[in-house]
């Protein structure tokens, strides 16, 4: 865990100090950077999801769509294998966010 992704760009402060030379408060604020982003990325995924949901239910679609899901998976595990990031962890989240937009997509129609 804590592992920078291999092929991004490195994530130094603004006065060229790496992580290591960071303070607590500084780490701290990083952390609730990052938390802003990724709420900001589920908020954008549920809005995508939303829409997908509309879409579905003007054509008479299933809620579930089995392939996509488990193309949704397994494009999660090989993200988190490319940013070496534990897989079953990333895979369960992916996971919550698929149930939870499901129960969305169900409660809409």
């Amino acid at each position: 865990m804590g592992r920078q992704p291999r092929d991004g760009p490195a994530d130094d402060d603004a006065a060229g100090r790496g992580p290591d030379d960071m303070t607590l408060d500084e780490l701290r604020e990083e952390i609730e950077d990052i938390d802003r982003e990724i709420v900001d990325l589920i908020a954008r995924r549920t809005y995508v999801a939303d829409t997908i949901a509309e879409v579905k239910a003007e054509r008479g679609m299933p809620t579930t769509d089995e392939s996509q899901e488990e193309a949704v998976m397994e494009r999660a595990g090989r993200n988190a294998e490319a940013f070496d990031v534990d897989p079953n962890l990333v895979k369960a989240i992916f996971r919550l966010l698929i149930e939870l937009n499901k129960v969305e997509q169900r409660n809409s129609r």
